[in-house]
């Protein structure tokens, strides 16, 4: 009973997405997280989200479920023609209320999918077919309507396609204004990511840790490789309000962590680097060899970067390293590939190569092959040069890590030994 009492007392919003293709790990669950900000800007309170295969029986299972606990309830997915989609089929049989061909769906339908055919007749029949007393969210973008239904008090579903595109259309045409028109939206609630580099989650909580524990706005930190983030999230009745109880959290948090923050929000390592050599009016050029390519690949997908970002060169052999880098070969033989020297000489050729700026070297063993007692696995050497400056570094990024988590650590290791150097030098 008070579970019941606290959901007639509640907006509680779920989250139900059905496909197999999902829990096969096929395709990721974008939808989810969209659905997910968009409640967070109406100022609704979600605590559930829950992923189901194409199988009637736990479908049905979901949606009584979520009947008994949230007063709102978003299915995503199972809405096509085809004999797995099975969202409103099971909707009807867990309210137990049979289908319905919609007339005017039919036509619309019909105006979409052309042809006489069984196949086409059986579609355009099973996608117009809806409980009884549900209302239409119409699909303008592609076939799969949704419905709005409250089969019983205090529990109203949607549902919308998989297909993100045809999801976010119907939503800002029918289900945001569904919510408003109900009144559901009592402030907002409004998050900032931070950006953190070269400190673990668990130096990061330490440091913040007087702050961990406020209520409003909250703080909660999240780990991915070479990087932390500090989600900031505060409730209040518009984004001004919001704003205001944000603003000295992030910046206290930003006095204790220094110049491990990189930005914030959609901010990159490569967009933060991009922009500040931007501000500066200087060039860069890259020198890569076992991220082959990666730190370039980072840059390359700041829209814009080209009146900044030169270009590289990949030096994967030594042969290309002498002959384009101007690397010497008694340095190769010498201290090896893998070694400050190589990798400053490295730097120094693109240097003249490319009239550059600044430039980025990077050459270092990334497995799981290749290493020696002197040389192991994860040894990556870096040389960043400037104008009248020249930084060189190595790390040991250990070789219990992937071939693919080494080089992704090494461009970002690159990328913000110049963000380091840029801010220094400013």
């Amino acid at each position: 009973m008070e579970d019941l009492k606290n959901k007639i007392n509640s907006t509680s919003v779920e989250i139900l997405c059905i496909g197999s293709e999902l829990l096969l790990g096929n395709i990721l669950n974008s939808n989810a997280k969209w659905i997910a900000e968009e409640l967070a800007s109406l100022g609704l309170p979600h605590y559930q989200q829950t992923v189901v295969g194409d199988n009637i029986n736990r479908i049905k299972y979901a949606i009584l479920q979520a009947s008994k606990r949230s007063r709102i309830l978003i299915i995503t997915g199972g809405l096509g023609p085809t004999y797995d989609d099975l969202t409103h089929e099971a909707i009807g049989a867990t309210f137990n209320t049979p289908l319905k061909e919609n007339k005017e769906l039919s036509k619309s339908l019909k105006q979409k999918i052309k042809g006489n055919s069984n196949s086409a007749i059986s579609s355009i029949r099973k996608q117009s077919s809806i409980p009884i007393g549900a209302k239409v969210i119409t699909n303008n973008t592609g076939t799969a309507p949704g419905i709005i239904w409250t089969p019983i008090v205090n529990f109203t579903i949607l549902t919308f396609p998989g297909v993100p595109s045809e999801l976010k259309d119907m939503w800002h045409q029918d289900g945001m204004n569904w919510f408003k028109k109900k009144s559901f939206n009592k402030g907002i609630i409004k998050s900032k990511i931070l950006h953190f580099t070269g400190i673990s989650e668990t130096s990061l909580s330490e440091r913040i840790k007087h702050l961990m524990h406020k209520e409003n706005p909250t703080i909660a930190p999240y780990a991915s490789l070479g990087e932390v983030k500090l989600r900031v999230t505060a409730k209040a009745e518009n984004n001004h309000t919001a704003n205001k109880l944000i603003d000295p959290i992030e910046k206290e948090i930003i006095s204790f962590t220094k110049d491990n923050y990189f930005g914030h929000g959609n901010d990159s390592l490569a967009s933060v680097v991009i922009n500040l050599l931007r501000k500066r009016g200087e060039t860069l050029a890259l020198a890569e060899s076992c991220t082959g390519g990666g730190i370039g690949n980072a840059i390359s997908q700041i829209s814009g970067c080209s009146d900044v970002f030169l270009g590289g060169i990949i030096s994967y052999n030594n042969f290309i390293k002498e002959r384009l880098l101007g690397v010497p070969k008694n340095l190769l033989l010498e201290y090896g590939a893998v070694s400050n020297e190589v990798v400053q000489s490295m730097s120094h050729g693109a240097k003249k190569r490319f009239n550059a700026d600044w430039v980025i070297a990077v050459s270092g063993i990334a497995g799981p092959t290749g290493g020696s007692i002197e040389k192991p696995i994860g040894l990556v050497h870096f040389s960043v040069t400037g104008p009248d400056i020249e930084v060189c570094s190595k790390e040991l990024f250990g070789k219990h890590k992937s071939r693919n988590a080494i080089q992704k650590l090494s461009v970002l290791k690159g990328l913000d030994l110049l963000r380091l150097l840029l801010l220094k030098t400013s």
